[in-house]
């Protein structure tokens, strides 16, 4: 098991008293682990006070505005590569194939590209998996890190350290497609409503979906060209 990741798996999730309670064993993983520089151990620290700390109400509260009701920051993976399109149908299918071939069946509502839960199957992998598949959502990862540290928000130390596990340097020319996408406004639920009533994801079978290694599927991420919202945003 990489605790790392799955620190990180767990930090990325919705946040809850358990999570709270258990934040001193996983502040002390993040700290132990010297694939990570002194730097990026550093600024992590924030991060784990702030959710140890806080009243779960206010991390509630934030957690949403940042990843429920912003699509930019959309922590479902496929979102940011293939928008609504039907190749995140075949893509998720995969996964989904991959998850069980490795004996893995997520315990969640969330959809199969959900980050938390792509980065708790890859804690059960060989640290050869781990680092490809991190280094071939770099970009995605980069992205996502320079528009949380705009928002000032400590969750953008999670990408940064992402990034430094896969080894890679992110595309520049991927990055900045990503960034090219407009930001959302949180407070505007109106136009967030309407874009979840606009939109569907097709998870019927998929002729071309087999059981590729994650790291295969996510080698296709090309960056989007659109990004529309893949699930219900719903008060917490």
């Amino acid at each position: 098991m990489d605790r790392t990741v799955k620190a990180f798996s767990l930090i990325l999730s919705y946040p809850t008293r358990a999570l709270q309670a258990a934040m001193p064993e996983i502040g002390g993983v993040l700290a132990a682990d010297s694939r990570l520089t002194a730097a990026t151990r550093r600024a992590l620290r924030p991060l784990v006070e702030s959710l140890a700390n806080r009243d779960i109400y206010d991390l509630e509260e934030e957690f949403v505005l940042l990843f429920d009701r912003s699509r930019s920051l959309s922590l479902n993976l496929f979102e940011h590569v293939h928008g609504e399109s039907r190749d995140r149908g075949g893509a998720m299918v995969s996964l989904v194939e991959t998850y069980r071939a490795g004996g893995f069946e997520p315990a969640t509502s969330e959809l199969p590209d959900h980050l938390p839960v792509l980065l708790e199957f890859l804690a059960t992998q060989p640290a050869s998996e781990v680092q490809e598949t991190l280094a071939n959502a770099a970009h995605i990862f980069e992205a996502l890190n320079t528009r949380l540290v705009r928002r000032e928000s400590p969750y953008s130390a999670v990408f940064a350290a992402l990034l430094q596990l896969s080894g890679a340097r992110a595309d520049s020319e991927a990055v900045a497609e990503l960034l090219e996408q407009p930001e959302d406004d949180p407070g505007d639920l109106a136009a967030l409503d309407t874009v979840w009533e606009e939109s569907q994801v097709t998870f019927g079978p998929d002729p071309n979906a087999g059981c590729p290694q994650v790291h295969e599927m996510l080698s296709r991420m090309d960056p989007p060209t659109t990004s529309n919202s893949a699930r219900h945003i719903a008060a917490k």
